[in-house]
């Protein structure tokens, strides 16, 4: 069932069993786990069924430190969450995102990056993962190079332990943003209440049993839900928010009592690192497993990553390479110019060496106009890049391309100091918006140099060619958000080391759980949907097993 909470009579009290805050892919997932049980479900969504900027706003908030994309950009608001955004082509008319799960390394606690470890191994969440394979409607549950190559699309081989091939698998978007929204409507026990945002958590007295949430709409409606288990699935900024804002009993915030709630923030930094000039051209057309394609009816994608054995012997994050082929015009000065004197005449001044950058422009004006109509008119890509690929089918390749474009994404070390919490700075409901504080530590800039070395000369030395290493001054060409936030109510035994412990249970509080990215202890470079999806399964089981004792 369908509600629209601008319609119910204010101050309406729902009474269900498990209350589920946030309808992203974590929060669906769960709904869509508990579907025919013999109790109710109410799941809580900001949004509605389409995009609306007023509700939007609620996700605006403050960074301090280093570059990073507005808060707002963090959460997307309306049923779907995030994947209402992936935008990767999959298929000609089918969008999504890459899947693939952490490495067994993630899991362990490693000497050399601090606070790391989670409460339990890969193979511990491995049956999980494999039920996430078919929530995420993707292949078998295999990540090797050898279970997609094949006699025309080989992997590399390379002569050291240091560097490896494996896969990611991709997933449709429209699962979560439409097929799962009817399976869910259809149960006869759940109840998705659309335009709903929560603003307290409410907890007894002593603050170990949460008794109700407050909810409460922009058109100025409020109700409650009152529930035996409540679960926030808000996301990496959202569920810290929530608790820091449910400070009545205690006033730092719900499970708050160490100082934890919004700490360890962690994204995944997006590294150019640089450009890989073949040796031999014809390496454009023996690739193919390092492109976007479908294998067996599945979309799939080869990378490279530095192997267990080189992380351990020089303690290094975790990190992937992508290859991304570039014809000789991709960069060119002709661009670079275009670019400088459209930016100036924007802010209405000219540029430095004004006359140098009109030569390029005027020089190479038709490759220019011909580039802007393709994109801009006839709304094709000029390259291959993150959203798509497709290339390695084309006839010519060794004739068009020049150079593959190397990009990756890494690791971040989980740092106390980087986190979220309240700004003085107050929503459309009244509520405090959420402050990011974020810094890119030493040891993340280090370990990135370092890899972006091994990566050079494994590749050099597998024949590939010369990778020519970018940085900006003596720090790696970088972007420190993937929109992949991690780590502010992470998961620990101890309750002095983490928010949650292992069944995601706030530590204190009998009946609140929290899934999703925000309570990975560590995030290794790996796109976390997957993950996600695998511990909200997990939880699910948990509360089904609470529920019928």
């Amino acid at each position: 069932m369908l509600i629209d909470s601008r319609k119910l009579p204010i101050d309406e009290v729902i009474n269900t069993e498990v209350c589920i805050v946030g309808g992203g892919p974590a929060g669906i997932t769960l709904a869509r786990e508990l579907i025919g049980q013999d109790f109710q479900v109410c799941l809580l969504e900001s949004g509605d069924m389409e995009f609306n900027q007023e509700t939007a706003s609620l996700g605006e908030g403050e960074t301090v430190g280093d570059p990073f994309p507005p808060l707002q950009d963090m959460r997307h608001r309306q049923f779907g969450g995030l994947a209402n955004v992936w935008n990767i082509e999959i298929n000609k008319n089918q969008l999504g995102l890459r899947h693939v799960p952490l490495d067994e390394i993630d899991f362990e606690k490693r000497d050399w990056i601090p606070y790391s470890g989670w409460p339990f191994s890969k193979s511990h969440l491995n049956p999980f993962y494999e039920r996430a394979q078919a929530v995420c409607k993707l292949g078998s549950f295999a990540y090797e190079a050898e279970a997609w190559e094949t006699a025309q699309s080989p992997r590399t081989h390379f002569t050291s332990d240091r560097v490896t091939t494996s896969m990611f698998q991709f997933g449709p978007r429209d699962i979560f943003t439409n097929e799962y929204r009817h399976q869910i409507n259809q149960s006869p026990n759940i109840s998705t209440f659309l335009n709903a945002n929560v603003v307290e958590i409410e907890a007894d007295e002593a603050a170990q049993t949460v008794k109700r949430v407050q909810v409460a709409c922009l058109s100025g409606n409020k109700f409650w839900v009152v529930a035996k288990v409540f679960i926030l699935a808000a996301g990496g900024i959202e569920n810290a928010r929530l608790l820091l804002l449910s400070n009545r009993i205690q006033k730092n915030g719900l499970g708050n009592q160490h100082d934890l709630v919004g700490r360890f923030f962690m994204d995944h930094p997006f590294i150019r690192c640089g450009m890989l000039v073949p040796q031999n051209r014809k390496i454009f057309n023996s690739m193919a497993l390092y492109d976007l394609r479908r294998v067996n009816n599945v979309a799939v994608m080869g990378k490279f990553a530095l192997t267990e054995q080189v992380m351990r012997r020089e303690k290094l994050l975790n990190m992937t390479a992508l290859l991304y082929p570039r014809d000789q015009r991709f960069r060119s000065a002709a661009k670079a110019s275009a670019k400088i004197l459209f930016s100036s005449v924007r802010q209405g001044q000219l540029p430095k060496n004004v006359f140098k950058h009109l030569q390029n422009v005027i020089t190479n004006i038709d490759d220019l106009v011909a580039d802007w109509y393709k994109y801009n008119i006839k709304k094709e890509y000029l390259f291959p890049d993150l959203s798509h690929g497709g290339w390695s089918d084309h006839e010519g390749n060794e004739q068009k391309y020049t150079k593959f474009e190397v990009l990756s994404q890494t690791e971040q070390t989980p740092n106390p100091d980087n986190r979220v919490t309240l700004s003085n700075q107050l929503d459309k409901l009244g509520c405090p918006q959420a402050k990011l504080t974020n810094h890119w530590n030493e040891i993340d800039i280090c370990s990135v140099k370092r890899s972006q070395f091994l990566f050079a000369e494994e590749f050099a030395s597998a024949g590939l060619g010369e990778l020519q290493i970018e940085l900006d001054g003596d720090r790696p060409v970088a972007s420190l958000s993937t929109h992949h936030n991690m780590g502010t109510t992470r998961m620990h035994d101890d309750p002095k080391q983490g928010v949650v412990d292992a069944n995601c249970q706030v530590h204190g509080i009998s009946n609140l759980f929290i899934t999703g990215s925000s309570v990975f202890p560590t995030g290794g470079y790996a796109n976390p949907t997957l993950t996600i999806v695998a511990l909200a399964i997990r939880l699910a089981d948990h509360v089904k097993t609470e529920l019928c004792q």
